[in-house]
């Protein structure tokens, strides 16, 4: 390992152990939470974030609506901010899931303030830090304390977010959370077997663009993938819907191209196709959770027999990995990347005449 970057390899190595201490907390509370859900009931869950949280809200919202059947949606903090009366269509009947690592981003404090203006039903906060403003601001927090970090890049921050979000949608819609306990030792063996090939695909500095498709819940976790190895190599990466893929950007493909699958347990067939036409266009081609040899060249397999909503968290370690060890071929530090920091902070004053 590189003296570069050793809080983010750290974190991402640390997330079995961080995931199980992250569900262990959630059971110690699961009946306060959904006590809390039965006192609202609301009609709608609107989940917000900003960069990777906001990427995390978007798997969220999907994975709670299709758990719940509770409509529920995401948007960036900013949006909210700055345009409720587009984003809100009954205020009053709806929850607010407010998502921050620091629990101190500016446009999501804001946004919740926006939000608590204009008559919201109750705000609820997932974080890390549940000791800072946006908690002091909101009715319930589900905190993921074990997922700190010292790195600006959201690693094991994320994946446990996720995975409070995950056990929030499944206590809501009555469903047993015991799957999710699980996940720690799953990704144990993942990174074991399968980490030494992401270091090397990471390696690739032959390959100069990256797409990452993911659809449903997936696509906010191929955002991410996208948003980590961006952040962390500078690299030309973008996410992409599996078949909005077809529809333009693929034209881009070449003999210098990576592009992902996130694949889906119930979509597997049309997305296993697409990764196998973008390996006849020249591309280098990985499928996560795929079960077909003939689909692409590299493949991860996650058990067939586990639920949809289980999987998310399980994509995106293996790629966080990649995006480390492309920062370290390229010479840059995945601690600190460029222009970047933890946390956005603004002036609150410019905010309130918005």
């Amino acid at each position: 390992m590189s003296s570069k970057g050793q809080h983010t390899f750290t974190e991402i190595m640390s997330q079995p152990v961080v995931w199980g201490e992250v569900i262990s907390s959630f059971q110690s509370d699961q009946a306060r939470i959904l006590q809390s859900w039965k006192k609202l009931v609301p009609r709608e869950v609107l989940f917000i974030g900003c960069g990777s949280t906001h990427y995390l809200s978007q798997s969220a919202a999907a994975i709670f609506q299709g758990l719940t059947a509770v409509p529920s949606r995401a948007c960036p903090s900013s949006e909210l901010l700055f345009f409720p009366d587009q984003v809100l269509s009954n205020p009053a009947e709806t929850l607010l899931v407010a998502i921050s690592r620091s629990g101190i981003t500016t446009e999501t404090i804001q946004a919740v303030n926006r939000f608590k203006a204009v008559g919201g039903r109750a705000a609820w906060t997932i974080t890390c830090y549940p000791e800072n403003e946006l908690s002091k601001i909101s009715d319930l927090t589900l905190a993921a304390e074990a997922a700190q970090e010292e790195s600006v890049a959201q690693t094991r921050s994320f994946s446990s977010m996720l995975i409070l979000a995950k056990a929030l949608a499944a206590t809501v819609a009555g469903i047993d959370i015991a799957p999710l306990t699980t996940l720690p030792s799953t990704l144990e063996r993942l990174l074991e077997d399968k980490g030494a090939l992401f270091a090397s695909l990471g390696r690739r500095l032959d390959l100069l663009q990256i797409f990452f498709l993911g659809s449903g819940p997936q696509f906010g976790i191929a955002s991410e993938a996208m948003l980590k190895m961006t952040e962390m190599s500078i690299t030309s990466s973008e996410a992409y819907h599996f078949m909005e893929f077809r529809h333009g950007p693929m034209s881009m493909v070449n003999e210098q191209t990576m592009v992902v699958g996130l694949i889906g347990q119930q979509t597997r067939a049309h997305e296993e196709k697409v990764l196998l036409e973008m390996g006849t266009l020249g591309a280098e081609t990985v499928g996560l959770n795929s079960l077909s040899n003939a689909c692409c060249r590299y493949q991860v397999g996650f058990d067939p027999a586990m639920g949809s909503w289980i999987l998310p968290a399980l994509y995106l370690p293996l790629l966080q990995l990649m995006a480390y060890y492309r920062a370290i071929a390229k010479g840059l530090d995945p601690d600190n990347p460029r222009n970047l920091v933890s946390v956005i902070s603004l002036d609150p004053e410019s905010f309130t005449t918005a």
